[in-house]
């Protein structure tokens, strides 16, 4: 039906195609004209945005190219960068049970708080043994010293007797001779004169006996004061075994040596610990923390300690942090890992590796209070940057 009406539109009086052919070619350029405009429009269009675009992209790429050349180029940047603290792991030195636990996890602590104590009971009376051994020592030393005493006396008493022994012995010595002139002039006995004899040599022995037992006195003074020493020696064994003892009931007391936050805890109530058990730890908090930086070895080229350092951390990205590189290690991560490479052996690929830098953080900056070890960051280093006067690297330095 709808061909019957177009042709009957367009089919002339006398029935040929003449009358369509016309039509068509008649609205041919109506159609083209109007199908034409539209893309002229759209052609201006783009024309006028690339007019606009093209400068604009020349000055955001000169800006770009400026930029890199004034700064870019001198800012070193990596995001392989960690929060860290000095975490120290508190153990015990002794064995023992654990007799209370004075604090929870993530609690903050002081500097000389009680964290722990242990069952001191065993090392009370091992103190006390160790007390007791010493005042034994110190007895037996004053016992000796009161020995010396008298040996002095009795050596005082032995030299008087070998004076008596000596007086004696002289008049037995003129004795005897008297009674010898007797008898050689006929006018003494001979038991008389054999009486005297006999008396001389036991004045002679008495004499020597005398002299013996000075000597045996006087030796026995440095056998006294051997043995003193001896017993001093044993007074300061058991003066060390009372302060070893001492340590060992002070140890069960265990303390925070630094200011932070418990973490890590596993110790409970009633549990037995060894010497070096790992009980918990204290995380250092705020100026304490630190940054360390993996940056890439082909950076380090123009970076030096006291250089400025912008930090960014993940979890604050809002909040820019100030820093300053401290030191570099003395080693890549790669050669302090726990399988470090060997690369002599097998097929070598080259591969860039990183050196840890240490950054030292603004102590004055309030987010500190809201960081914790281990918190990912972004550092940028600024190497046009002289490093600080103040810098201990740059001190010293100047000192040599």
């Amino acid at each position: 039906m709808s061909r019957a009406r177009f042709t009957a539109v367009f089919a002339p009086p006398d029935g040929s195609s003449r009358g369509v052919t016309e039509a068509r070619t008649a609205a041919a350029p109506t159609s083209s004209g109007q199908a034409a405009a539209p893309d002229r429009a759209r052609r201006r269009r783009r024309r006028a945005v690339l007019v606009l675009l093209l400068p604009l992209l020349a000055a955001i790429g000169g800006l770009y190219a400026w930029h890199w050349w004034t700064a870019g180029r001198f800012l070193e940047e990596t995001d392989d960068a960690y929060l860290q603290a000095d975490v120290v792991t508190i153990a015990p030195k002794v064995a023992g049970y654990v007799a209370a636990v004075l604090v929870g996890d993530n609690q903050p602590v002081r500097a000389g708080e009680v964290l722990l104590r242990l069952d001191d009971r065993d090392n009370r009376a091992a103190l006390d043994r160790a007390q007791a051994n010493v005042a034994a020592a110190q007895a037996a030393v004053r016992n000796l010293d009161a020995q010396l005493g008298l040996q002095h006396s009795t050596i005082e008493a032995a030299a008087a007797d070998v004076a008596t022994a000596d007086a004696a012995l002289r008049f037995a010595q003129e004795d005897w001779s008297r009674y010898q002139a007797l008898l050689r002039s006929g006018a003494g006995t001979v038991q008389r004169a054999q009486s005297a004899d006999s008396d001389l040599r036991g004045r002679q022995a008495a004499l020597a006996r005398s002299r013996a037992a000075l000597a045996a006195a006087t030796q026995q003074v440095d056998v006294l004061r051997t043995t003193r020493e001896q017993a001093v020696a044993q007074l300061d064994q058991s003066r060390a075994a009372e302060e070893l003892a001492a340590l060992d009931l002070s140890h069960t007391v265990l303390a925070a040596p630094v200011e932070g936050a418990v973490g890590d805890r596993s110790v409970r109530v009633g549990q037995y610990v060894q010497p070096g058990t790992r009980l918990l730890s204290v995380v250092p908090m705020g100026r304490a923390l630190y940054l360390v930086a993996n940056f890439k070895e082909t950076q380090l080229a123009r970076m030096r300690p006291g250089q400025g350092v912008a930090v960014t951390v993940d979890a604050f990205p809002g909040h820019a942090l100030k820093g300053t590189v401290d030191s570099f290690s003395p080693g890549t991560g790669a050669e302090f890992a726990l399988l470090p490479p060997e690369n002599a052996t097998g097929n070598f690929t080259k591969i860039v590796q990183r050196v840890p830098v240490r950054v030292r953080l603004d102590p004055e900056d309030s987010l500190l209070a809201h960081l914790r070890p281990g918190l990912s960051v972004s550092a940028r280093v600024d190497t046009r940057a002289e490093p600080a006067a103040d810098h201990p690297a740059v001190v010293g330095e100047a000192r040599r």
